[in-house]
């Protein structure tokens, strides 16, 4: 075999847990296929607008809030990058504003990744959004253009659900 399976490896994250465990995840793909793997946090500017919507925030303090969000982004980014398990792994760190699905699917084509690893809920349905529209995940699988590996959060941190339902006082 000339080539290497995986060259480029795309992950992107939220610093969620799940997002979390993806980044492990694709750290040991890129130590096992000797590949680069790109960083990407995508400020959801939907979520913004939203807000802005809402009265929550100010659309005239919308700068201040990306300004603050790319801020977060690069600590929380840093805080991954600098982690033992990313050592002697070549990382690129890249910031996108839009919505998350677009700007990974954009990003996997401009850059040009051989894979996409990234966290997956699995299935947890918090909000109407979800049941019609789909998951980040689902979305990125579908516009991509390589294969997109989903990781689900372990179980060791998954919160656990209650037995209420089954019996006892209601």
């Amino acid at each position: 075999m000339g080539e290497r399976l995986f060259s480029k490896i795309l992950v992107p994250v939220d610093f969620s847990p799940c997002s979390e465990e993806a980044f492990r995840l694709a750290l040991a793909l890129a130590r096992l296929f000797q590949a680069e793997v790109l960083l990407l946090h995508v400020i959801d500017v939907k979520s913004l607008t939203a807000l802005n919507r809402l009265g929550l925030a100010l659309p005239s303090e919308e700068s201040g809030q990306k300004k603050r969000l790319r801020h977060h982004a690069r600590l929380q980014a840093r805080r991954l990058l600098q982690s033992d398990e990313a050592k002697g792994v070549t990382i690129r760190r890249l910031l996108a504003e839009g919505v998350p699905f677009a700007e990974i699917a954009r990003t996997a084509r401009m850059e040009r990744v051989d894979l996409v690893v990234m966290g997956s809920y699995g299935g947890q349905v918090e909000s109407v959004d979800k049941i019609f529209f789909g998951s980040t995940a689902e979305k990125v699988v579908r516009t991509a253009g390589c294969p997109v590996l989903t990781v689900p959060l372990p179980t060791r941190l998954r919160p656990r659900r209650t037995e209420s339902r089954e019996g006892g006082d209601r």
